[in-house]
Order: C-alpha cells, then sequence, then structure tokens
C-alpha cells in the first residue's frame, strides 16, 4: 500500500476523506499501539482514535511514555474508566502498527523507536517528520487536538458517547485555556458539538481537582524563590516528585497582572525540567525554547506553552555543578539570551541544533 501522508497547515481535507485515509493505514488483523505523553489533550484524542479504530482492527491498546500526577488528570482518569498502562508494561513487539496523538516521535527519547502509521499533533511540525510516519496531520493552528479528532469522528458520522465527549471537552478546555489561549473557529465548532453530549458532573469534578494539599508546599516555595525581569517571573523548585507541578506553577503566575511569561524549572528523576507559559503577542514560547535549551536536550512546543528536558549528567559537565542557583542562572541566562553560546558544549553541535530552528 502506498504512503499517504497528510501535513495540514492550512484548510484541512473534507472530513469523510481525512477518516477513510486514517482507516486505510490499517488492516482487520492489526494489534495497534497508541502512544502518548498523558494530559488532558492526548488522553482525550487517543480514546477517540479508538473509536474509530473499533471493529475495524483486532485490538487497540493506548499506552504512556509519563505518569499521570497531577490530581485534575488523575481525577479524569478514574472517573472516565481510563486504562492507560506505562510503556514499560507492554511488549512493543506484540504490536503491528503504531500512533501517536498530541506530540511526535522527536519530542521525547522515551518514545517507541518504530515507525508510526499515523500521527496526529497541533504542535509545530519536526524538521524529521515526514520520515516518521505514513499519514501524517499536524494543524499548528488548532487549540488542541481534541478538536481535530473531533473532526475525525464527525467524518465518520459516529456520535461519540457521554464518556468520549466529556475526555474531549476536557482535552480542548484545557489546552486552550478555555479559549484564553490561541484557537480557531474549529476548536470553538468542536467544543460546541461535544459539551451537550458530555457528562457534566464529571466535568465540574474533574475542574475543582486542580491540587493537594502538599501542593500548597510547593506554592509556598515558588513565592519564596521568584524572580521577576520585566514582564518575565522564574522561579527553579529544585529536586520535585512531579514534573506537573512545574507546569501547575507556571500557570499560576501567569495570574499575576504584570507577568506575560512565565518559566518554572525543577529536577524531576535525572532530568532537569523547563516550562515555559507565554501570552505576549510578540514572543513564541516554542521557538524560543528550541533555540535556548534544543542543543542540550529535547525542547519544544508552541506559541503559548513550551517545554524543555536535558539529561543532569549532561547538564554537570556543561554547568560544573547542579546546584539551585547555579541552575537558577543557567535558566534565566538562556531564556533571556537564546542564540548565546553554550560554554562547554561543541561549537558544531551548537551551531547545528539552532540552525535549524
Amino acid at each position: 500500500m502506498a504512503k499517504r501522508k497528510i501535513v495540514a497547515n492550512g484548510k484541512p481535507r473534507s472530513l469523510p476523506e481525512q477518516t477513510r485515509r486514517l482507516w486505510a493505514r490499517f488492516e482487520p488483523e492489526d494489534r495497534v499501539l497508541v502512544v502518548v505523553n498523558a494530559d488532558p489533550d492526548a488522553l482525550g484524542s487517543a480514546l477517540a482514535l479508538r473509536r474509530l479504530l473499533w471493529r475495524r482492527v483486532l485490538n487497540t491498546t493506548v499506552v504512556r511514555i509519563n505518569e499521570v500526577t497531577r490530581p485534575d488528570n488523575l481525577t479524569m482518569v478514574r472517573l472516565l474508566r481510563m486504562t492507560v498502562p506505562h510503556l514499560s508494561d507492554v511488549n512493543v513487539s506484540d504490536y503491528s502498527k503504531f500512533a501517536m496523538v498530541d506530540s511526535q516521535p522527536q519530542h521525547s527519547p522515551d518514545f517507541p523507536d518504530v515507525h508510526y502509521s499515523v500521527i496526529i499533533d497541533h504542535h509545530p511540525a519536526g524538521d524529521d517528520i515526514a520520515s516518521r510516519g505514513d499519514l501524517i496531520d499536524i494543524r499548528p493552528r488548532y487549540g488542541a487536538t481534541c478538536t481535530i479528532l473531533t473532526e475525525y469522528l464527525r467524518g465518520a458520522k459516529i456520535k461519540p458517547s457521554p464518556r468520549l465527549a466529556t475526555a474531549l471537552v476536557y482535552g480542548i478546555k484545557t489546552d486552550t485555556a478555555i479559549f484564553q489561549r490561541s484557537a480557531l473557529a474549529e476548536d470553538l465548532s468542536a467544543f460546541r458539538y461535544l459539551f451537550p453530549k458530555a457528562n457534566h458532573s464529571v466535568l465540574r469534578k474533574i475542574d475543582f481537582s486542580e491540587m493537594r494539599v502538599r501542593d500548597l508546599d510547593i506554592i509556598r516555595k515558588a513565592l519564596e524563590v521568584k524572580m521577576v525581569r520585566k514582564n518575565t517571573m522564574f522561579a527553579h523548585l529544585g529536586q520535585v516528585k512531579s514534573a506537573d507541578v512545574l507546569v501547575q506553577i507556571a500557570d499560576f503566575f501567569l495570574k499575576v497582572d504584570i507577568v506575560d511569561i512565565s518559566v518554572v524549572s525543577g529536577i524531576f528523576g535525572d532530568r532537569l525540567v523547563v516550562i515555559m507559559r507565554n501570552v505576549a503577542a510578540r514572543s513564541n514560547a516554542g521557538k524560543l525554547m528550541t533555540q535556548a535549551f534544543g542543543p542540550l536536550g529535547s525542547a519544544g512546543g508552541h506559541k503559548n506553552m513550551a517545554r524543555a528536558e536535558i539529561n543532569r549528567a549532561l547538564l554537570k559537565d556543561v554547568l560544573g555543578d547542579c546546584q539551585d542557583d547555579t541552575i537558577t542562572r543557567f535558566v534565566m541566562r538562556r531564556v533571556q539570551r537564546p542564540w548565546a553560546r553554550i560554554k562547554g558544549l561543541p561549537e558544531a553541535a551548537d551551531q547545528a541544533a539552532t540552525a535549524s530552528v
């Protein structure tokens, strides 16, 4: 079967046609593994893809590469009865086809190094994405991947169940910050279509489950170590039990009236994780993070939100130590001067990494 690729940056194909192209990538005997970096948009999108493949393949399994720790995400998984094992709990060789939603293979080294039959995402396309999959549907102007999957469902004339509609609604709400971040008319259309079909009691409970008692200590620490430079607020939280708390703090900082960009970092496991949130009209979080941290690890995102991860051992080679004050200065300097050369990194590697941005 010839490869069929869609890299959609403008008006998408007709809904029935794009759904037929998706179905054409699979055979009835296929066992499909859908890989996600689990958050509400990814989980809702994965459930929708599994529904699209129901009775069209032998089996569809959704797996995650990360731990689900945020209270609202845990509540979503529990109340919507989602079964999403970790990638390490399955045997990749048991599956004949692979799919990815709300991410791209280059976004994390934890994604399995396989060829994907389907990649559907709303983040900016990576340079080598065309070689990583067969059907590639990337729409960076969309506010949420759940919107794209809702269009596939409508193209298939599949009415989502209350459970699926709830997951998709919450994914759209989360990634558009209830339409305060970048969104299209398509996002609004998908939301209006799904909202009457969702379970609103479950939605309210997920919305209210934003933090646990222990999270209050992290907020206290963030307020103690915060630094403000012009309209950007920084905080390095040191060792954290979950990278999700960095996302919570970055979102929280944007509530401050003068803050247009928030940058929150912490050490999680063997990596430095840096989270950026942006509402400044002339800034692009994804490009800035790629320029600033791409030479040292994985980095990317889109205009309003981005993430970078750097191996701690490599960071120590570059900085000499991984003390909190050293990392704080490093993160602030890189964000404020993303094109500055990184000490300790070979010049050729530094130039190659930044030239592709």
